[in-house]
């Protein structure tokens, strides 16, 4: 097989587009883009402008084009030409692109999915196409361990496996590969038939069927069939036989029932019967027959998932010919899989990427982008391990990192292996290299390490945990970890509800309800919410001295933090004539430092009666702006009482026409466009009438919604968890904790758990109205909460043959566990139990 180089021409055949360009070349294309903030190199860059429900990339072809992006593929229904093809876009604004080339297609979607289409039928070894509810990415990644030594393999980074994940997949595969391992998930039915022709697996596995997007099929049966279609024109199915809605639908498919099949299970039917599954401490040793023949493979890992994906990666390497006694070998020396990236405070005023189980170009990349997306220090370091089993000339890899790091601006690097240290001229960027990681540590100062963020990214053979220890910042072992890519969703999810030209504004006030300011702005920036929110001057001023540029508004201003918030460029809010006295003091003390207008946000009190401007009080609040040209009123807005509340909702109407009413008397006397906004996060799901100019998403980026219409569509982001320190016995009427409050009735067993209300765990919890979970087992609190330790009952666990054992995970919630279910008990909110974790619990932030 060869890949010959895409030019424009070819792309457009492909796609059955048509090429509107004053240009006379044919450019090569060398690279997609899909996402405009992770543009590295404009030369050679096709824009694929994609239209989702939650955004449109036709919106970012003018910033593109100023960066240096000349091709694009884009839709023909968004932007009209001038019938002379002379480049110029003007749907809008008229705005000439004259040495850009535009490929028009009726959908972008489709003409991505068609270009890898085409791109897959060019490549001529072995695919295997990977499906089912769970196990998709470790199985793949697993594979790639297992059947590397022997292939040059191209897989999906990490969890691409979505409509538009799998044709940037496939796209990869180059004319170095000889092997293809592709994930597909759907989530609604119709979308398999469209991934199936973009992989076209010849081996294909299904793992299993869970309750992951029930919601969107009729029936299990109906969502098995769906799954099934990727292996269509397969020339194998690989699947566990004990699962009998898999096997029924494969034998009453008249298309499928004809593939050939390899199956592995507990009956004797199947190819791979599994006789015998035995954990051993750390271990488990699975035995099996196969051909007439004892196997057994020996997995460093106990857990009932790992268990069914290593079987399913010990069939395909048999169906594959492997002999037995290598997939022993192998097996046995099977790594953990990184499924995300950790963001973490490090030693020195440092921040830490951690992502330290693999290392291949692919994942190097996506990690390279988180690093980039973390703006709080100015310098930027990798410390990189050999990149291991690329199949690529070594000379040529090393040579595209220094080049991706170039083009990223990365400052430092760190190389660590014997490849890598070979090929050190490679890296244009200071560095310094060493041969292990033993090395790395005896030989580098880590106090060298300062004010910068760094990436750890290296293979498990070399160890990286080590160097990870020792940058980390001490902390005890409780952590709050909060997921980025949930708050992601549920940003989009609130955007995709909202009209085209409506704003949004972020509640990133009170540590961004215990998550962490700065990372959470930083975050939200990236996805361009346009404002953000906090409570007063000095997190404002932490978020601008961090690196934040996005317009923030002040809630809470004080007099003695004017000067500070004048000073920073952050936005008060004026809610009565008082602060906007004080305000405009300050502008006159400030008056040769200050930017040519402050921008200011009106609060009216519509009902809620807290802070905000009465009706009676607009006259006079017109009149005094007016009189001050200084002062440029950015938005006016209310806030809802009870907008989550379905029995107080003519309250709430009567607050939004108030609002609307209030604010058109005001906004008629003012200059320039003002934004008006009075929806929060509850209000966007039940009042979308009323979204005016701007929306306030607070608790619901946090993963909490107004009822369990709008929970189910959210998710969690919050994960509270620490360990277990110390397991004892205690006689039948010892009494346990302080004011000996807990009671043996009888013989217990207690475990000490470091977390108490220091860290934000209520003393409500206390003496059993409170459960831990322990192994994701519920374990109550039994006597009261202490500053730095709670106790917990296990004597339950312990009689159904739970051995709980020091250093168990216990969450105090999470996904399973959620914070609504901790505020009940506590008879709270979860604003409240949020906002109470300390902030010497250490964050952690992790993106998927």
């Amino acid at each position: 097989m060869t890949f010959e180089p895409y030019t424009l021409s070819r792309i457009r055949a492909i796609t059955g587009g048509a090429i509107h360009s004053a240009r006379t070349d044919d450019p090569v294309v060398g690279e997609l883009l899909i996402d405009s903030r992770r543009l590295v190199d404009p030369r050679e860059c096709l824009f694929v402008a994609l239209v989702t429900p939650r955004n449109d990339g036709h919106r970012y072809i003018h910033e593109l084009y100023d960066k240096g992006v000349r091709l694009f593929l884009i839709q023909d229904s968004i932007f009209n030409f001038h019938g002379d093809q002379s480049g110029i876009l003007h749907p809008a604004s008229g705005i000439q692109y004259p040495d850009a080339a535009f490929i028009l297609v009726s959908d972008t979607l489709q003409a991505l999915q068609e270009l890898a289409a085409y791109h897959r039928s060019l490549f001529t070894g072995p695919v295997i196409g990977i499906t089912g509810s769970n196990g998709k990415t470790i199985i793949k990644e697993w594979l790639f361990q297992l059947l590397g030594p022997d292939h040059r393999i191209i897989r999906s980074p990490r969890s691409f496996n979505s409509q538009i994940g799998v044709p940037l997949s496939v796209l990869k595969a180059g004319n170095r590969h000889d092997l293809a391992i592709f994930e597909a998930g759907i989530s609604q039915p119709g979308e398999m038939e469209k991934l199936e022709r973009i992989i076209r697996p010849t081996i294909g596995l299904i793992t299993n069927i869970g309750h992951a997007h029930d919601e969107h099929f009729p029936d299990v049966i109906t969502k098995t069939s769906e799954k099934l279609k990727l292996f269509a024109h397969s020339d194998v199915i690989i699947y566990c036989s004990d699962h009998e809605q898999i096997a029924e639908r494969i034998r009453a498919s008249a298309i499928l029932s004809k593939i050939r099949t390899f199956t592995w299970g507990r009956n004797g039917e199947a190819d791979l019967t599994i006789t015998q599954v035995e954990r051993a401490g750390s271990h488990t040793v699975i035995t099996g027959v196969f051909a007439g023949h004892e196997t057994q493979i020996i997995i460093p890992f106990t857990d009932d998932a790992s268990v069914e994906n290593a079987i399913h990666c010990q069939a395909v390497m048999l169906f594959l010919g492997i002999p037995p006694a290598v997939v022993e070998e192998r097996m046995a020396r099977l790594t953990p899989i990184a499924l995300r990236l950790e963001l973490k405070e490090a030693v020195n005023n440092c921040s830490l990427i951690n992502d330290i189980y693999n290392s291949d170009i692919n994942s190097l990349g996506i990690a390279v982008d988180f690093l980039m997306q973390q703006n709080q220090h100015a310098r930027r370091t990798v410390i990189l391990s050999d990149i291991l089993q690329s199949g690529r000339d070594k000379q040529e890899l090393y040579r595209e990192i220094g080049e991706l790091f170039a083009l990223k601006k990365i400052d430092f690097v760190v190389g660590i292996g014997k490849d890598i240290s070979r090929h050190s001229a490679m890296f244009p960027m200071e560095g310094k290299f060493f041969l292990t990681t033993d090395d790395f540590l005896s030989r580098f100062p880590i106090s060298d390490f300062r004010n910068e963020t760094i990436l750890l990214k290296g293979a498990r053979l070399f160890e990286f945990e080590k160097i990870s220890r020792v940058l980390q910042q001490k902390a005890h072992e409780t952590v709050m970890e909060i997921n980025l890519d949930a708050m992601v969703h549920n940003f989009n999810h609130y955007r995709a509800k909202l009209k085209p030209d409506v704003k949004t504004m972020a509640m990133v006030k009170a540590f961004s309800y215990g998550s962490g300011s700065f990372e959470i702005a930083n975050l939200l920036q990236f996805h361009r919410a346009d404002y953000l929110a906090v409570a007063y001057a000095d997190e404002g001023v932490e978020l601008r001295k961090a690196g934040i540029v996005l317009p923030i508004m002040v809630m809470s201003p004080e007099e003695q933090s004017l000067d500070l918030l004048l000073k920073f460029n952050l936005e008060p809010e004026i809610y009565n004539l008082h602060i906007l006295g004080l305000i405009e003091k300050a502008i006159e003390r400030n008056q040769t430092s200050l930017q040519d207008e402050v921008r200011v946000h009106l609060k009216l009190d519509t009902g809620m009666h807290r802070l905000g401007f009465m009706e009676s009080e607009t006259e006079e609040l017109v009149r005094r702006l007016g009189s001050n040209p200084n002062l440029h009123v950015r938005s006016v807005f209310s806030h809802l009482a009870a907008s989550e509340d379905p029995a107080e909702d003519a309250f709430t109407k009567k607050q939004i026409q108030l609002f609307d009413k209030m604010s058109k008397k005001i906004t008629q006397n003012l200059k320039g466009p003002v934004l008006r906004h009075i929806l929060n996060s509850a209000g966007i799901s039940r009042f979308p009438e009323a979204q005016f100019d701007m929306v306030r998403i607070g608790i619901g980026l946090y993963g909490v919604g107004a009822d369990e219409t709008e929970q189910a569509a959210l998710r969690n982001v919050s994960t509270l968890r620490t360990v277990v320190t110390q397991v004892k016995r205690i006689r039948a009427g010892d009494t346990i904790g302080y004011n000996r409050m807990g009671k043996a009735d009888g013989e217990k067993l207690i475990a000490i758990v470091p977390v108490g209300y220091a860290d934000g765990l209520d003393r409500r919890l206390g003496n059993g109205n409170g459960l831990l979970y322990v192994r994701d087992h519920p374990a109550p609190v039994i006597g009261n909460v202490c500053m730095d330790l709670t106790i917990l009952d296990v004597t339950g666990l312990d009689s159904n043959g739970i051995v709980v054992s020091e250093g168990d995970e216990v969450i105090v919630f999470g996904d399973r566990h959620p914070v609504t279910e901790l505020a009940v008990r506590t008879g709270t909110i979860p604003y409240e139990v949020l906002t109470g974790i300390s902030a010497r619990v250490k964050r952690v932030y992790y993106h998927e």
